[in-house]
């Protein structure tokens, strides 16, 4: 039997493929160089656009000119794309290939385009389970609830698409959402479906037990009893399978069986959907696969760049689908799918599989060691702290609504939520107010803010950042479904996090426990005002207030701002572990110091005295200097009247003759004048002239005294040698009397020697022979010599 002939690769369509590939590989490296050299590149990005050029341009420029848009002319700092890898490059060629396939004869591309789009639905439903489903690809990824939304009220309004709002007035709609969704979801669809926002429910979460960010089933099944009793109709209920800001999950099957119940849609979203591309899936989460339709996000969660969103839903009506927008008959639209297309069979299954696995089980790596660590505390999933009350019912029947609960609840969120809690603040048991002491609950919430954007800085391929929970507070989250696949995130990445994390753990106790201390010892200074600035993350808030009173306000406030101002710049001077700095940049204190995190061998009692004792001296300098000030005007208009005196003591001296240029260089010629210059200087520290006549008496001496036949032209001092001392043996100076004897004792040491050893053979020599032998034996320091030989002599 022959085999089918293989069908080769359009030439065209594969050459396509190749350079728009190798484009995107150049423009993501920034290699590309023209042949204008670089002084080129760095002009194009400045110049101003001109008009097109007549002629038109290469290829090669073109791409030069977008690499010059996309990288600028920062290259310290390197190109800062993310590494997106092969199947990033598959996402991004499909969307070229998708404008060259639109190209093709209608009846081809109708048919390239349904095979894409039921490959990809197909591939979705049975990757997140979710059978008999079908699938619609949008940009923006509310909007397939918004198109879920039409097709809603199109089914519960018949007369919808041709009468409009007027058909609402019967009964009118209402949307429910948890409280624990994101930000704007609501507001965004009324928003576009025309509807006022008393049409949106929002639902809190639960007020008893399980947990905060959970949606109050009870709650939430009484708010639609009360709508359906007053005329309104509950059309479409919006839960979470992981909540934006915790990542946990609604009971969606409790959920499921309120909107069977009364007839409601429900819609589920959440990064928590993407485990169940897992062989192990919690059985909360698996309660998603009965929703009518979920809103999937795979880019990000397989490191996808500029792939949709998808949103896999169950209809029976082709045609209400149509008249909602999720389903079209255009086959451009239909294109949308072809980046993911491509990716999915890319990546294939197994890869799918082990990306959202990798992410899950750093999840669960960090959240292991996380429970090692003192003073962090995670987002529990049930808080045992509140305990609902029995109000009717057997204890049985209670028991087993709170052990259900517990155990639907359970599960392995692949976003982990931790938070800095001091280990001497743990909650009352009549609240979860944390913190000893009014104000804590703020502070913490600045440190976890500190530790955040710490942590992301300096471990930047962890992915973490900062989330503001209602009930936690400011906490730090690590999902990395939403950032590891983008940033590559591995297992040594976590144990970075978590040895930086315990690293800066001591330190931030440290600080929090000195806090109260650097408090107490800054009121205790009169100079010193202790501002109390909850949101910083630090020490404390210091300011220096001048003692001087007798100023005005904006004069006193200007001379806080300077004093201030230098003393910051004195204290960043110093060789210290501590972190001063003006505060952050929209802080409502001015003119402040704010002194950061402290180390545990911190003196608080010394920072506070340095910080007065600088402060002191830089306002005695300036007040020391405006004085100099005052002064030294008033000795320079003196200075110029004694000049005019002496101008005019001149004149009469010397008479007018002498004072006319040729007339007086002829009458100094014949009669010259014996005239003493009178030489002033200024004191600044007095403010007044002075004679420069001692100054000149005084350098007269010294020229006197250094000249060759003066007794001290030989006394000069040596480096390192004191005021009229000199260095000698077996001491730092010894004084010129001094050197007299010593030089008389050891000459007689000498001839003591001489005369021991030659005892054999005695012999005398002449008196002035022992005199030069001894002074030639003794030991000076160079260019004393003539000096010793003068003082004995």
């Amino acid at each position: 039997m022959e085999k089918p002939p293989v069908k080769m690769m359009d030439p065209t369509l594969a050459e396509m493929g190749n350079h728009l590939s190798d484009a995107m590989k150049i423009l993501e490296s920034g290699k590309l160089e023209t042949e204008q050299g670089q002084e080129g590149r760095k002009m194009s990005w400045k110049e101003i656009p001109g008009p097109l050029q007549g002629d038109g341009q290469d290829v090669v420029s073109i791409l030069q000119l977008v690499q010059n848009l996309m990288h600028g002319d920062d290259e310290e700092q390197g190109h800062r794309m993310q590494f997106v890898g092969e199947q990033g490059h598959m996402a991004l060629l499909g969307h070229s290939l998708a404008a060259y396939i639109s190209v093709l004869e209608r009846e081809r591309l109708r048919k390239l385009t349904t095979r894409i789009l039921s490959d990809t639905t197909l591939w979705l439903c049975r990757l997140f389970r979710y059978e008999n489903g079908s699938a619609y690809f949008h940009e923006d990824d509310r909007e397939g609830l918004l198109k879920v939304c039409r097709l809603v009220m199109n089914t519960h309004y018949e007369d919808f698409t041709t009468e409009g709002f007027t058909a609402l007035s019967s009964k009118h709609p209402v949307i429910y959402q948890s409280a624990a969704c994101r930000p704007g979801l609501g507001q965004h669809l009324c928003s576009q479906l025309g509807l006022p926002l008393s049409c949106l429910c929002v639902v809190p979460c639960n007020t008893m037990f399980g947990s905060l960010h959970q949606m109050d089933v009870a709650l939430l099944d009484k708010l639609v009893k009360d709508d359906r009793d007053s005329g309104k109709l509950p059309l479409l209920l919006i839960a979470n399978a992981g909540t934006p800001g915790a990542g946990h999950t609604d009971k969606l099957s409790r959920l499921k069986e309120l909107c069977v119940q009364y007839n409601m849609w429900l819609h589920v979203e959440g990064v928590n959907l993407a485990t169940l591309v897992l062989g192990q899936v919690s059985s909360t989460v698996t309660a998603a696969t009965k929703c009518d339709s979920m809103t999937l996000t795979p880019g990000p969660w397989l490191g996808l760049p500029a792939v949709p969103a998808v949103t896999l839903y169950r209809h029976e009506d082709p045609a209400l689908s149509l008249a909602a927008g999720l389903t079209s008959s255009q086959p451009v639209e239909k294109l949308r799918a072809l980046p993911l297309w491509l990716s999915l069979q890319y990546l294939g299954h197994d890869g799918i599989v082990e990306r959202i696995k990798h992410a899950s089980q750093l999840s669960q790596q960090l959240l292991e060691h996380l429970k090692t660590l003192a003073s962090i505390k995670t987002s529990d999933v049930v808080s045992h702290s509140r305990v609902p009350p029995i109000s009717g019912g057997s204890l049985r029947d209670v028991l087993g609504s709170l052990i259900l609960s517990i155990v639907e609840d359970e599960l392995n969120s692949p976003v982990v939520v931790f938070r800095f809690s001091h280990e001497n603040s743990a909650p009352s048991s009549g609240g979860s107010v944390e913190g000893s002491y009014a104000g804590e609950r703020d502070i913490l919430d600045a440190f976890n803010r500190w530790l955040g954007d710490q942590l992301a800085e300096q471990v930047p391929l962890s992915g973490v950042d900062v989330v503001e929970l209602e009930d936690e507070g400011t906490c730090v989250r690590f999902s990395p479904l939403m950032t590891a696949a983008a940033l590559g995130t591995q297992e040594n990445d976590v144990a970075a996090l978590v040895e930086k994390l315990a690293e800066m753990i001591p330190l931030l106790c440290c600080t929090l426990r000195l806090r109260q201390d650097f408090r107490d010892e800054v009121l205790q200074q009169a100079s010193l005002s202790y501002i109390e600035d909850l949101n910083w993350p630090g020490l404390g808030v210091v300011r220096f207030e001048p003692r001087t009173t007798d100023l005005d306000e904006d004069k006193r406030q200007d001379r806080v701002e300077k004093i201030n101002s230098d003393l910051l710049k004195k204290l960043m001077e110093l060789d210290t572990d501590l972190n001063f700095s003006g505060g952050p940049e929209f802080s409502e204190e001015k003119n402040c110091i704010f002194i950061g995190i402290a180390t545990e061998d911190l003196d608080v009692a010394e920072l506070v005295e340095t910080i007065m004792s600088l402060g002191r001296d830089i306002e005695e300098s300036g007040k020391l200097f405006e004085n100099m000030t005052e002064v030294v005007r008033k000795g320079i208009q003196e200075a110029e009247l004694q000049l005019q005196k002496a101008n005019e003591e001149k004149l009469m001296e010397e008479g007018v003759l002498r004072q006319i240029p040729l007339v007086s260089s002829v009458l100094n010629w014949f009669s010259p004048v014996q005239a003493s210059v009178k030489g002033r200087t200024f004191n600044l520290a007095e403010g007044c002239l002075d004679s420069t006549e001692p100054v000149y008496s005084i350098k007269a001496q010294m020229r006197k005294e250094d000249s060759p036949d003066s007794p001290k032209a030989n006394t000069r001092r040596f480096p390192g040698q004191k005021l009229f001392r000199r260095p000698g043996a077996g001491s730092d100076s010894i004084s010129e009397t001094s050197s007299v004897s010593q030089l008389e004792e050891s000459f007689r040491e000498t001839l003591h020697s001489q005369a021991a050893d030659e005892a054999e053979v005695p012999q005398e020599r002449p008196a002035h022979i022992l005199e030069e032998t001894a002074i030639a034996d003794q030991r000076v320091p160079e260019g004393q010599e003539a000096e010793s030989v003068e003082t004995i002599r």
